[in-house]
């Protein structure tokens, strides 16, 4: 079975401009938030099932981001969501912030979460259910990619590029 990861969709907001009428730095952390939550529920771990069943929190550790295109007001995004890493205590998510064509990049980031006690915000393990629930959207970048785009072109009625 070939992988494909998780893709969001979602316009540039009003709050999310400057003066300038382009989207701002930050605002792609709204975006990122969305992707994550609904990556999450795709996997059948809707957060807060997920955080009570397993007595965990994923707080984030890092958060990288590089901006390559300006999106502008009322543009449609797609967020192409996966799990480039699975660790021990830790998971990496990737986005890729894509115009609505699939053929501009306008950010790509990576964040990685640790897993915690809800009690004492020590690091634990990541219970099993949550490695396996992600399973089937961890992948590389280019795999990702590709399949992200052959996503977006299916979606549109196109052929595959």
């Amino acid at each position: 079975m070939s992988k494909t990861p998780f893709v969001v969709a979602e316009y540039v907001r009003w709050g999310d401009i400057d003066l300038a009428g382009i989207i701002c730095y930050g605002a792609y952390i709204r975006f990122y938030e969305l992707a994550e939550t609904e990556i999450f529920r795709a996997c059948g771990l809707p957060f807060r099932e997920m955080f009570e069943r397993y007595d965990i929190w994923l707080p984030r550790k890092i958060m990288h981001t590089e901006f390559y295109r300006p999106a502008r007001l009322d543009d449609r995004l797609e967020v192409v969501t996966y799990f480039s890493r699975v660790g021990e205590s830790s998971l990496t998510i990737n986005f890729d912030v894509l115009d609505a064509s699939g053929l501009s990049l306008h950010a790509a980031a990576y964040q990685v979460v640790v897993c915690v006690s809800r009690q004492t915000f020590v690091k634990v393990p990541l219970p099993a259910g949550v490695v396996q629930a992600v399973e089937r959207y961890v992948m590389d970048s280019e795999t990702a990619r590709e399949a992200g785009r052959r996503w977006l072109d299916a979606q549109r009625g196109q052929p595959t590029r």
